[in-house]
């Protein structure tokens, strides 16, 4: 009994092991033949490093400002008698915007001309008795005294009564009324805000590095978020003669043509400033750089070496190469070093590929690669 279940179990594990050799021998030339096939080739759309001449520029952002912009406020207090101009309306230097009721000063100014009037025919008197010799001068002094005071008078009144009346101090456009009619407004109510659009400035700072760089009429190009396919051009108009202590920075204004009064002051806007020199820099499209923490790289496409290190022109792969990145235009990037002109670069299917993967070129359809693209946003 004992015997033949010795033999019972000799031949179930002879029998586990033969299965069991079987399958890990599957697995074993299921494993080599993964391991030795051939990588899948990859298609990717290629491009040459071509070399080119860049003019140099220097970019930064900015703000808007009106040439002229201010809040229009009464000086003196009265009440709101007539509002000649609706809001967001344009304006000539010198138009009456509100008019205040100025009726009891008006009254106290006749009054006052009417003293300065008799002040001045007292002196005159005076004046004609003085030369008779039958006043003193200290009496002529005084009636020219009180004369002088009495038209002073006169002339501050004059000026309150005007006061009364707000005026366009330049032509521009309004914004929107901050006063009703009847409403009374104390000295320095703020009624309208006034601004000159045309031209334009644009205020901008640059570190102190590049101050040997920029000077008054060097040509500038802005671009505003709310219009992204729209450049505006102007020059350089004033420069900081200092630079800020805390910041290292030193501020720009240029002035651009406005006609069509598209820019408008607190606009958020990139400007780039065109410096008279240029670059001789080596180009390729966006698309062909991987962007990575540890370093941008490109995959260059060159043919495969054989086993004696010859090309071989019937294939090709792909080289990881790492890159430095230059200053960017459009849809190019420039490389200020990893390349050399004339050299392949993959441009699309870089997720795909891998340092000495095989790749065939398809460049039916190539990435965008405008040094001004102009996409249409509609």
């Amino acid at each position: 009994m004992t015997k033949r279940m010795l033999i019972m179990l000799l031949a179930t594990g002879a029998v586990f092991g033969v299965v069991f050799g079987i399958k890990g021998l599957f697995s074993y030339m299921m494993n080599k033949g993964i391991n030795e096939a051939p990588p899948p080739v990859v298609a990717v759309s290629t491009t040459a490093v071509e070399a080119d001449s860049w003019a140099l520029s220097i970019g930064t952002v900015g703000s808007i400002r009106a040439v002229n912009g201010v809040e229009l406020a009464t000086e003196v207090e009265g009440t709101v008698a007539k509002i000649l101009f609706r809001s967001g309306d344009a304006t000539e230097q010198g138009d009456v915007l509100v008019e205040l009721d100025a009726s009891a000063d008006k009254a106290q100014l006749k009054a006052l001309r009417a003293a300065a009037r008799l002040a001045q025919q007292d002196y005159e008197r005076f004046a004609s008795l003085f030369k008779q010799g039958s006043v003193s001068r200290s009496e002529l002094d005084r009636k020219e005294s009180e004369r002088d005071q009495a038209a002073a008078t006169a002339d501050a009144q004059a000026e309150r009564v005007a006061k009364k009346t707000l005026r366009a101090p330049f032509s521009g456009q309004l914004g929107i009324r901050h006063v009703d009619q009847g409403q009374f407004v104390a000295p320095g109510t703020t009624v309208v805000s006034l601004f000159q659009m045309d031209p334009i400035f644009v205020n901008f700072s640059l570190p102190e590095q590049q101050l040997p760089l920029i000077s008054e009429g060097l040509d500038v190009q802005v671009r505003l978020t709310s219009q992204p396919d729209e450049v505006f051009s102007g020059e350089i108009t004033a420069i900081e003669p200092g630079v800020d202590t805390a910041t290292r920075n030193f501020n720009v204004q240029a002035t651009l043509a406005n006609p069509d009064g598209k820019l408008r002051p607190g606009m958020f806007a990139r400007v780039r400033i065109q410096l008279p020199n240029s670059e001789d820099v080596l180009v390729v499209p966006r698309t062909a750089i991987s962007y990575a923490p540890y370093g941008n790289s490109v995959y260059v496409i060159a043919p495969a070496e054989d086993s004696e290190g010859e090309g071989d022109s019937t294939s090709l792969v792909a080289q990881k190469r790492l890159v430095k990145l230059g200053n960017e235009r459009g849809d190019l990037v420039a490389i200020t070093e990893g390349l050399e002109a004339g050299e392949r670069v993959a441009t699309s299917g870089l997720l795909k590929l891998r340092n000495g993967a095989p790749v065939k070129e398809e460049n039916d359809v190539q990435p965008p690669a405008d040094p001004t693209p102009n996409p249409d946003n509609s």
